[in-house]
């Protein structure tokens, strides 16, 4: 909050930011506490039933998007939110100033073996001179996004002029020692994080130049977005999930959503040093959004790896 406090300070800002962004921590140690009991308590498995997405909810999903929610009715300073768990925008304070968007669980595939997952948010300003008309933000109106990892309490941070830090969590819940983050440059041990069991569906440029380039780069893979970006923050290279043409589970246009999940990671990796592209080569936070639950492809991660790419996807 210091942190906070000393950049509103200076661009000579309200602390309505402040109050929202207090709002938006006290959830994330509310979600990461609930995580930690989930196994005891045995919330670990599935709801029994579906998200708007049409994927199964696991309890944590449903219980973290509730508390989420209720912190950020409480800071009185949104006016609208879009949550990965419900099917409309849900409407808050019309006199607040921000609109959010967010993952309360990113990585539930994870969640039934308790391992690592990830809160992702962006926030975007309402029209300051002239008349609102709360149509969706692309990613590169977001002033702010995050990604908070469960359970190691790591919080990686864009914020608009200031840059990409990471924080960390001290063992009394208080989010210490800021640090700017900028993506490693040592080609060495760079890494590409994608789905390999989707490899074949992949379109055959990016298929083929995978492939190819197999022994150039580590290869890691978790499972969760917020987990894999959080790596490639420490290691470089590239995450892909592109889209999938064919198979089972088919999504031609990419199965991440662009509001809460791609134009999130897009803007901490821009702010990073990095670059951010759908699997057409257009720019992510260039994208403009058509729905709330909108999917879209996504390679992000060091510049000289996404432009290899990009190069190869634009022919």
């Amino acid at each position: 909050m210091q942190f906070l406090l000393q950049h509103q300070q200076k661009h000579n800002r309200t602390l309505n930011f402040l109050i929202l962004m207090e709002s938006i921590i006290s959830a994330s140690k509310a979600i990461q506490d609930l995580y930690s009991r989930a196994a005891i308590n045995k919330n670990l498995d599935y709801a029994g039933n579906t998200n708007v997405q049409g994927e199964d909810v696991t309890k944590i999903d449903v219980m973290s998007d509730d508390i989420f929610l209720h912190y950020l009715k409480g800071s009185k300073q949104v006016i609208q939110v879009v949550s990965e768990e419900r099917d409309k925008k849900v409407s808050l304070n019309p006199k607040g100033r921000y609109f959010v968007y967010y993952d309360p669980i990113d990585g539930s595939s994870n969640v039934k073996h308790n391992l690592p997952v990830g809160i992702l948010f962006g926030i975007a300003k309402k029209n300051l001179t002239g008349k609102e008309t709360k149509r969706l933000r692309y990613g590169s109106e977001y002033i702010a996004s995050g990604i908070f990892m469960i359970p190691s309490g790591n919080f990686t941070f864009y914020l608009n002029d200031a840059g990409c830090w990471r924080f960390l969590k001290s063992a009394g819940g208080t989010y210490i020692r800021p640090e700017k983050v900028k993506l490693p440059s040592n080609k060495k041990k760079f890494n590409l994080a994608y789905n390999v069991s989707y490899l074949d569906h992949f379109r055959p440029e990016l298929r083929d130049w995978l492939i190819k380039n197999k022994g150039n780069y580590g290869f890691r893979y978790s499972g969760s977005l917020a987990g894999d970006v959080h790596r490639i923050l420490t290691t470089g290279g590239a995450y892909i999930y592109p889209g999938v043409y064919g198979g089972d589970k088919p999504y031609p246009e990419g199965k991440l959503r662009l509001l809460y999940e791609c134009n999130v990671v897009a803007n901490i990796i821009q702010a990073a040093g990095g670059m951010a592209i759908d699997d057409k080569g257009t720019p992510i936070l260039d994208l403009k959004p058509k729905h709330i639950h909108q999917r879209s492809s996504l390679i992000v991660g060091n510049k000289e790896v996404v432009r290899k790419i990009q190069r190869v996807l634009k022919g």
